[in-house]
């Protein structure tokens, strides 16, 4: 799911899974034109399961614009969630 935030024009963006893993690949289409966004990702860690280690994350800070795309590997009862703010 992605949602704008009203008046800033920031975006949030999310997904889960069940017990099966995916693979899901993010298209930033969504986003202005010309405009440069810092992305704050939370995704599961390469250990990550929902019951054997459900901790396991990674945090990552990069750069999306409009037709950037991510590859989130999602694991076992896991999920991930971007903060995107405009630079």
């Amino acid at each position: 799911i992605a949602r704008k935030e009203k008046q800033t024009g920031n975006w949030f963006v999310g997904g889960i899974t069940d017990e099966n893993p995916r693979s899901h690949n993010l298209e930033f289409d969504f986003l202005e034109d010309s405009q440069v966004y810092e992305a704050i990702v939370y995704k599961d860690g390469a250990n990550a399961h929902w019951n054997d280690n459900p901790l396991d994350l990674v945090i990552e800070r990069i750069e999306v614009h409009k037709g950037f795309k991510l590859k989130v590997d999602l694991k076992e009862g896991g999920g991930f969630a971007i903060s995107l703010k405009k630079k």
